[in-house]
């Protein structure tokens, strides 16, 4: 099965339901780029009127997960994937519409090549940016994801 955005959306439904409710949805997907956006609402919103940052951190870290399970999928292997670090800078009040982009993809073909060459465990860094409506960068997340190819 072919991963999508609109399949993404409701695995989301089924899965991870925190993350539909408050809003996370999948609106790209392709070989390098994964956009994930999120709307300020009343549902996911902090006690300063602005959004929530695990909120900001389930649109993040589905953008480069997401991207992470496209290419494990193309790869034809069975391959682990697991966050073994994280960490992020909030610069900016996040309301309004939010959009996440990743787009290391490349990143990912190297490690998940790495890791089927040498059968040892691999992590990657993943970034990825939220940008408001006005262009502005309101936070930026990296994820460590480490891959292993199943024996």
């Amino acid at each position: 099965m072919k991963i999508s955005p609109s399949k993404l959306n409701k695995f989301l439904m089924f899965k991870l339901p925190a993350a539909y409710f408050t809003g996370v949805r999948t609106t790209h997907l392709d070989d390098t780029t994964c956009v994930v956006t999120v709307k300020h609402r009343w549902i996911n919103q902090n006690p300063f009127n602005s959004m929530f940052w695990a909120v900001q951190g389930m649109a993040a870290e589905l953008t480069t997960g997401a991207l992470v399970m496209k290419k494990i999928r193309e790869s034809g292997k069975k391959i682990s994937m697991l966050v073994a670090n994280n960490n992020a800078t909030f610069t900016k009040k996040a309301t309004g519409k939010i959009t996440f982009n990743c787009d290391e993809g490349a990143k990912i073909d190297e490690a998940i090549n790495r890791a089927i060459d040498t059968g040892e465990g691999q992590t990657v860094w993943l970034n990825s940016t939220g940008i408001n409506e006005d262009g502005v960068e309101v936070s930026s997340f990296n994820f460590e994801w480490t891959l292993k190819v199943k024996s």
